[in-house]
């Protein structure tokens, strides 16, 4: 296990809160160990660092009931949702108080004319996609697993959808939040631009938790296309599969989705999934549009892939056959686990620019095996994203120290061809060390924001920013 930094604790103020809050929740605040565990480690190597109480709200006025107190007392306070985070964001390592949103799960308007909806924080993106289907409206920021909105807008996701419809970042379109010191602030209207002062939407999207809790969230939606086709090829490598994706972007082809998955994860798909691919890298495509627009894209994209060759291309718009390609990808975590069977699996990820994917994706292969590491890749590649999955081993400190090795080469290779550490996971704990190497000066910038909002470093400390 990774060990994580512990923060001084407020002993008293954080014994204070706790009686506060249990006097005005009732049950709704929990102190058992089992739950406070479940809140302060999900799906990261990183070791647990519970909370000391969980507190479930159902308004917004309860969220700045919480944070008042807290902010009284100088308590930290940790914004979770789903808990699908990777990165260390729900961890607590000063102690303090979770903040567990899943019962604001309320969908409050869908203004189907306006193309935009509001919604509570707790609500997750597959119940915001059922409920929209019968009006002809989807949202469309898919990143896997299905967490909740509020999440998503916290660490400023993207997904399997982003190469055409953009991240978190380009849906939101206003937000309502509790700031540290329990004030609630809307950050825009719905209007479809504004040039009145400050961003304050996009400053909140991808914070983590570390400027304030989002109560509310208004989002973009789009109408469901007309028709959907979906595409698969094998390439001979990762290098002719990026290069064809390169190509596809430059002739403006507009893909819904894009993704490589490498051969040792068709592999596991296959094996998971009950498929019969060619075990040679593949790409997944997803093309949105008219009935004529959709079967031209793909055309297109299949004389593409046959320059860099491609081959065992095909493309359907049945809606049984795109399910099941698309279930196989979504499933590709719980797939690529059997590739290794005991052995935990690590993800993080990388963005850097198409012209340099290709390099990046087969240097980090190369890494791997230089390593002797089991580490099934997949990306969101049309946007230059890709993740490495690393099967390791969590009682070998051999291992976990060769995936130590492995994580940070990885961040610095990506910061070094201008891409990012991070194209979708976040920072939080996991990442802090390379959010100066890759941003310098305007990391002493986001840390003055920090202090002239959060004065007492009460709202999730220990995240993003170096202590």
């Amino acid at each position: 296990m990774v060990q994580a930094t512990t923060l001084p604790r407020n002993e008293t103020g954080i014994e204070t809160v706790v009686g506060i809050l249990k006097q005005q929740f009732g049950d709704r605040l929990q102190t058992g160990a089992s739950v406070r565990e479940q809140h302060g480690h999900t799906t990261t190597w990183i070791e647990n660092q519970s909370p000391d109480a969980v507190v479930f709200p159902q308004t917004t006025e309860e969220v700045a009931q919480i944070v008042k107190t807290c902010a009284l007392h100088k308590v930290p306070v940790i914004p979770f949702g789903t808990g699908t985070s990777l990165e260390g964001h729900v961890n607590a390592p000063a102690g303090g108080i979770s903040v567990d949103v899943s019962q604001m799960n309320k969908i409050l308007a869908v203004n189907a004319g306006d193309l935009d909806c509001v919604v509570q924080p707790g609500v997750t993106r597959e119940d915001l996609n059922t409920h929209l289907r019968d009006q002809g409206l989807f949202f469309p920021i898919d990143p896997g697993a299905n967490a909740s909105l509020g999440g998503m807008a916290s660490t400023r996701a993207s997904g399997t959808n982003a190469v055409r419809y953009g991240t978190m970042k380009d849906n939101v379109m206003a937000l309502e939040a509790v700031m540290p010191d329990g004030q609630v602030i809307r950050t825009a209207q719905r209007a479809k631009k504004s040039s009145a002062g400050y961003d304050l939407t996009r400053l909140l999207v991808g914070s983590e938790g570390t400027l304030g809790l989002i109560t509310e969230i208004t989002l973009r939606l789009q109408g469901i296309p007309e028709a959907i086709s979906s595409a698969r090829c094998s390439f001979p490598s990762v290098d002719a599969a990026c290069q064809a994706v390169m190509m596809t972007i430059q002739y403006g082809i507009p893909v819904a989705r894009i993704e490589l998955l490498d051969a040792l994860s068709v592999k596991a798909a296959n094996d998971y999934s009950k498929l019969t691919l060619p075990e040679t890298p593949l790409l997944l495509l997803e093309f949105h549009g008219s009935d004529a627009g959709v079967v031209e894209q793909a055309e297109t994209f299949g004389q593409i892939a046959e320059e860099f060759g491609g081959s065992d291309f095909a493309s359907t718009t049945s809606t049984e056959e795109r399910s099941k390609l698309w279930q196989a990808r979504h499933d590709m975590y719980w797939a690529s686990l059997q590739l290794r069977p005991g052995a935990s699996g690590i993800s993080t990820d990388v963005c850097v620019p198409i012209s340099r994917l290709a390099e990046c994706v087969t240097a980090a292969q190369d890494k791997a095996a230089d390593l002797g590491l089991v580490a099934p890749t997949v990306g969101h590649v049309g946007d230059g994203n890709f993740h490495t999955l690393l099967l390791i081993d969590m009682e070998s400190e051999d291992e976990v120290a060769k995936a130590e090795e492995f994580v940070s080469w990885l961040n610095d290779m990506a910061i070094s061809m201008d891409g990012t550490c991070t194209g979708e996971h976040g920072i939080g704990q996991g990442k802090r060390p390379y959010l100066v190497k890759e941003l310098g000066a305007a990391t002493t910038y986001m840390a003055a924001i920090k202090r002239a909002l959060d004065p007492d470093n009460i709202m999730n400390p220990g995240k993003i920013l170096p202590d």
